[in-house]
């Protein structure tokens, strides 16, 4: 787990974030029955598989050891394992050995099996070698939670899951987080932002559950809600508002984000989101809204290079959709079977582009040329206003007149049909341009399917490999339609489907993550071989059923989460649990963890005041360092920010560059959407302690704090600091904190008193207004108390 030092640089105070080294986890006694998926698969998985799992190509001896009835016969007198008999079994032999010829894994492989690996897989093969279906392609099942002892603790079935866990660990939860850091908490998973000081005194008074339960349902109401649980759904679609590739010129989308943000705030049951955003093009009159979201298969990178192949980039855009769809909603790797069947997983390459053929009838061009560099690329959806409007008609009408003129017989004296051709080009442009100033989403259209090959290697030019339909991975199934192929409708109604052992799992374990700051399996994007065992393999189950059974209620989830015990537990924790359990697995404590870019950024701006709630619409350009874009080309362009309130807008609207990502954006992880993230990382480096500090956006939001504190915050020092604590951090300052704040003020009213022009260079930052009544030196001396204020621990991080 992180933390981090507060340590003193240049002006003011900056969160200086070092890692904290802990312990790792004990290794816990020896299980009395060993079972396959919980013990031997992920030793078999990350030492074995590679050289003897399921691809073919890659098989050493012909041997596999991810099936039992392979693993089992003899070959040439022996096997390589033999159950309940470990003198015959050569896998036991050959991990036991000390002859580095026949020691497997080999030394050249850089694997090496500990002590406990070794007595694990012995003690396997001695009780029979038993397998078993990896857990998450099993359906999951609902079982009652062992019995436990703390019956007061538990709110609700996730507190007696983990209760029971704990209990039989011989551990206690934690005690309840105090009330600031609790409605933070909630405030910051929920919706992204910080409490009001009003919001705060209410929880404080009351703490009943009754009324905590009505915080949440606040919360969960809040139009803010969806803002803030849409940043993740976007990172895992990979939406940004440019192509990627070569040129990344604008490709507008920012109407499907508003969709994922209203759709979320509505509450609109899973498996519906699902059916829109994949096939609501095939869906029986759909609205504008159903086909705002088929912008989901649209959001791949394409590129307008000259030199690059229609047909290599057709297949490139089919392999990021099958990547794409398979990690989001089944968490699979799915793409490493592109060019050879999976490693460690049971997907074919032949699964790989059957699941492509689902998205072959996608109208698109693999090399969109038609509009030069400026142009949209179609099939959108235009949404003009009536100035916008009105030009495209007007250049509309020019070309049905000049195409006219084209048809009709030369006459002496007309134009020729040179000129007219010309004429009409530079219109055809104009039009484009037009339309890529207007406010636009591009959308799915359907086509006749191309054919589709299982390619060898990869390879787009080989012709040679089988054509194959639609269909889901052999392993899982199969989709049964009557007289005629499966579509993307039937893969959306398939992926919620009862029979998907998947769907429901992986969401679920990622909000999970999201409230609680680990996955309960924790490789969000791959629940295969190379995941993790669930912690809590129960709970995810029951969470799993719950989710489906609600009807795909994902508000339902979200509160039965952050309504338990578990969740409110405190985040502190003493050495010995740190040393137990450093990464919060048991869960007998809360984590703590720092907010995403987006909130960080929109934490400050509200603070300040000078938060923008204005929802929806073209994507908002706060500043950036002059000269960034320099090296994007065709077309060459210059960063124009915004002005008035789209400066201040949230996050989640910021204008998403792939290739030039927003720098404070960027230095604080948020991915650049070239490819499906589910998990973001999470450094601590001094870069983020300088964004804070000279971010204009972080400058000029301490200023206008600053102004808040003059104006609101009374009119002795004390006052006005304890002012400047609770608005930002909810709480009232301690002792030392309120001494370091007067050393700083002191320091820097003497500083900016002795150079006037340093105060009106800090001052001048941003483009909200200064109010002229202040003076310079004390408003740019708070202005630094308040800069040290959005650099505390506190203000980035979520406890």
């Amino acid at each position: 787990m992180n933390g981090c030092v507060n340590a003193s640089i240049g002006l003011g105070v900056a969160a200086l974030c070092v890692l904290a080294t802990f312990p790792a986890l004990a290794d816990p006694p020896l299980p009395a029955r060993v079972e396959f998926n919980r013990h031997i698969r992920p030793i078999l998985s990350n030492n074995c598989f590679f050289c003897h799992g399921p691809d073919p190509e890659a098989q050493k001896a012909k041997l596999r050891l991810d099936r039992r009835e392979d693993a089992t016969a003899a070959r040439e007198g022996h096997a390589a394992i033999v159950p309940g008999d470990l003198a015959t079994s050569a896998l036991i032999g050959r991990i036991l050995t000390d002859n580095p010829d026949d020691r497997m894994p080999p030394p050249a492989s850089n694997h090496i099996l500990s002590a406990r690996e070794k007595t694990l897989l012995q003690r396997w093969v001695e009780q029979g070698a038993e397998y078993e279906s990896h857990w998450a392609y099993l359906a999951p099942k609902r079982t009652a939670p062992p019995e436990f002892k703390n019956g007061d603790w538990a709110r609700n079935p996730v507190d007696e899951y983990i209760l029971a866990y704990l209990e039989g660990q011989q551990l206690a939860p934690a005690q309840e987080a105090d009330d600031v850091p609790l409605i933070r908490r909630l405030s910051f998973d929920l919706v992204g932002l910080p409490p009001t000081p009003d919001e705060v005194a209410d929880f404080i008074s009351d703490r009943s559950d009754a009324a905590y339960e009505g915080l949440v349902n606040r919360l969960l109401a809040s139009p803010h809600f969806g803002e803030r649980l849409a940043i993740h759904w976007l990172d895992l679609v990979r939406y940004a508002d440019t192509v990627g590739y070569h040129g990344d010129q604008i490709r507008g989308a920012a109407p499907y984000r508003d969709y994922v943000i209203a759709a979320f705030n509505d509450n609109m049951p899973f498996d519906q989101f699902t059916r829109e955003q994949l096939a609501g093009d095939l869906l029986e009159d759909p609205t504008i809204e159903q086909r705002i979201a088929t912008g989901y298969n649209r959001l791949n990178m394409v590129t307008r290079e000259g030199g690059a192949q229609d047909k290599d980039y057709l297949i490139r855009y089919a392999a990021d959709r099958t990547r794409t769809t398979a990690s989001v909603w089944l968490g699979s790797s799915l793409g490493c079977a592109q060019c050879h069947d999976h490693k460690f997983d049971p997907f074919t390459t032949k699964d790989f582009y059957r699941f492509s053929a689902f998205f072959a009838d996608i109208k698109e061009v693999g090399v969109q040329t038609e509009a030069g560099n400026s142009g949209p690329f179609p099939p959108y959806l235009l949404f003009p206003n009536e100035e916008q409007a009105e030009k495209i008609a007007t250049v509309d009408a020019d070309i049905a007149r000049l195409r006219e003129a084209l048809q009709a017989p030369e006459t002496e004296g007309a134009p020729s049909a040179d000129s007219l051709r010309k004429e009409l080009r530079s219109r055809q442009e104009a039009r484009f341009r037009l339309e890529q100033e207007t406010y636009h989403s591009v959308v799915t259209e359907t086509m006749e399917p191309r054919v589709v090959r299982v390619l060898a290697r990869g390879n787009w030019m080989d012709e040679s490999g089988e054509i194959v339909t639609p269909g889901i991975p052999a392993f899982l199934g199969d989709i049964q339609t009557t007289d005629r192929l499966p579509t993307r409708l039937d893969l959306a109604n398939w992926l919620t489907a009862p029979e998907n052992p998947l769907t429901a799992r992986v969401f679920v374990n990622r909000l999970w993550k999201l409230y609680f700051g680990t996955g309960i399996s924790k490789i969000l994007d791959d629940l295969g071989s190379q995941g993790e065992w669930p912690a809590h393999p129960e709970l995810l189950d029951y969470l799993a059923l719950e989710f489906m059974e609600s009807g795909w209620d994902i508000k339902h989830v979200v509160k039965l989460m952050v309504m338990s015990s578990t969740y409110r537990q405190t985040s502190r924790a003493d050495a010995a649990l740190k040393s137990l359990d450093p990464y919060n697995r048991l869960l007998a404590r809360q984590s703590r963890f720092r907010l995403e870019a987006e909130l960080i950024r929109d934490n400050a701006l509200k603070v300040s005041g000078l938060l923008s709630t204005a929802m929806g619409g073209p994507s908002a350009r706060p500043y950036q360092p002059v000269g960034y874009y320099s090296e994007l080309n065709f077309p060459k362009r210059e960063y124009q920010p915004d002005s008035g309130e789209n400066l201040y807008r949230r996050g989640v609207y910021t204008h998403w560059q792939r290739t030039f990502l927003h720098p404070s954006l960027l230095a604080f992880d948020a991915p650049t959407r070239e490819e499906c993230t589910a998990e973001r990382p999470i450094s601590n480096s001094p870069l983020q302690a300088l964004v804070l500090l000279n971010d204009p956006t972080f400058v000029e939001a301490a200023r206008v704090f600053a102004q808040r504190i003059l104006k609101e915050g009374g009119l002795a020092e004390a006052d006005r600091i304890a002012w400047a604590y609770q608005e930002a951090l909810s709480r009232f300052p301690l002792d030392s904190e309120r001494a370091i704040m007067h050393t700083l003020l002191e320091k820097h009213t003497a500083q900016f008193a002795a150079t006037p022009t340093t105060a009106s260079d800090l001052l001048a930052v941003g483009e909200a207004p200064i109010t002229e009544t202040l003076d310079p030196v004390q408003l740019a001396a708070w202005t630094s108390v308040a800069r040290t204020l959005f650099n505390t621990h506190e203000m980035i991080y979520r406890y």
